[in-house]
């Protein structure tokens, strides 16, 4: 074949290959990058860039683990993507590890928009089911669910009535997870759309908090609102009122930083102060929007806050009955795009897994050693070196009115 029909025909092929991975979520037919890196590269080459990509966890490799084979089995059975790692700390000669097991699901909703919204939760339900027992088999101690685990993502069509599954902090949702924590002996994070019963019916974007007990510990509210392109979600709910809460529970310090807040440094920074060790970050986000920031930002959280970070993501195209507009100029659409999954989490050693498939369901444990924490903080002494007398001087400003920013002026630049 001549290098002409050679490149004609590549070109097809790669343009094919976009195409598929387009419709149905895939990288080049892979589940993930990490995924398609080692199916390219030679064993050597892809050690390498691992290490480059997802960094060494108390110098080594991040370690893989193997889970029980019902874990396995359900996996197998219900087709949806399955791993664990685990990150380890120094070892003290003061302190023992502290060691907890922690795990991610994300998900595709269950039945079309257009079904009766009882159908659509409850089939939710049953969807997360095996899942959830996995975790519970698996011996997972902490569990997060995505952002509005329990319905579509419907802050995008701006219609009123999806108010409707909006449900009270100890509603059905919270009901339904309270009978797994009490099985499993374990911590569960539950995303809602939550209604304020008590204020007025106010509609929130709510973290219910389940003790291993099947309490509720406690909640929070979404410090900020998404207002870009498609995501219109103040028409349903505003900005949090609960500060930045850190929950102890029988693992550890615990903390939500639901979606958007994770793009707010100072908002990550909170959840650092007040002593998490923990924080969630249930997301709903499409690839056109934020993929490239997706591995960034968790990381950097982690990094500058001494924190682990557990992001999940949805998976799935979710198309609507009636088409909307963003009002950017573009013709109106039935769909968001792709919410690309890929759930992982992060260390504040820098280190963190691969990501979960960026088009299955699926579900990410990771043992940690919460020593790491402290160990980081000894190491690098952020928090010591920190001028937050002058970072809270400059804001006490900033917020004024009359604010001028600090700029000296070149006097010879008119000049």
């Amino acid at each position: 074949m001549a290098r002409n029909e050679e490149e004609i025909e590549r070109g097809s092929g790669e343009a094919e290959a976009t195409e598929n991975s387009l419709s149905d979520g895939s990288i080049c037919g892979f589940d993930s990058l990490h995924s398609l890196l080692r199916a390219s590269l030679s064993p050597q080459a892809f050690q390498e860039v691992s290490r480059m990509l997802l960094g060494l966890n108390c110098g080594k490799e991040i370690e893989t683990i193997s889970l029980p084979e019902p874990a396995k089995v359900l996996s197998s059975k219900h087709d949806f993507d399955l791993q664990a790692f685990r990150f380890h700390a120094d070892k003290e000669l003061l302190t023992e590890p502290q060691m907890v097991r922690v795990g991610l699901i994300q998900n595709s909703i269950a039945l079309a928009t257009t079904a009766p919204f009882l159908d659509q939760k409850r089939a939710i339900f049953e969807k997360l089911k095996p899942i959830i027992v996995a975790a519970g088999a698996s011996g997972v101690n902490i569990l997060c669910l995505q952002e509005f685990w329990m319905m579509p993502f419907v802050f995008c069509t701006r219609e009123k009535r999806w108010c409707e599954f909006a449900e009270p902090d100890d509603g059905e949702s919270t009901q339904y997870l309270q009978d797994f924590a009490r099985k499993y002996n374990m911590v569960i994070v539950s995303p809602i759309l939550e209604r304020d019963v008590k204020h007025g019916e106010t509609i929130w974007n709510t973290a219910v908090i389940i003790g291993n007990h099947g309490n509720i510990i406690g909640k929070h509210r979404k410090n900020h609102v998404t207002r870009v392109g498609d995501f219109n979600e103040s028409t349903y709910y505003m900005e949090g009122n609960t500060g930045h809460p850190v929950f102890e529970t029988a693992y550890g310090r615990i903390a939500v930083n639901i979606c958007y807040g994770r793009h707010h440094p100072l908002n990550c920074l909170a959840f650092g102060l007040n002593g998490a060790e923990i924080v969630f970050n249930p997301a709903a986000t499409v690839g056109e929007l934020s993929e490239p920031m997706w591995p960034i930002e968790a990381r950097n959280a982690a990094i500058a806050n001494s924190y682990f970070v557990g992001s999940i993501n949805r998976v799935g195209t979710e198309i609507f009955p009636n088409p909307f507009t963003s009002g950017d100029g573009k013709p109106q659409h039935a769909d968001l795009g792709h919410f690309y999954g890929s759930s992982h989490f992060s260390a504040p050693d820098a280190s963190c897994t691969p990501s979960l498939s960026r088009y299955r369901d699926g579900l990410i444990i990771s043992d940690m050693d919460l020593n790491l924490c402290r160990q980081l903080k000894d190491k690098w002494g952020f928090w010591m070196s920190a001028r937050y007398e002058m970072y809270a001087k400059l804001l006490a400003r900033y917020i004024m009115p009359d604010f001028e920013p600090q700029v000296i002026s070149d006097p010879l630049l008119h000049k």
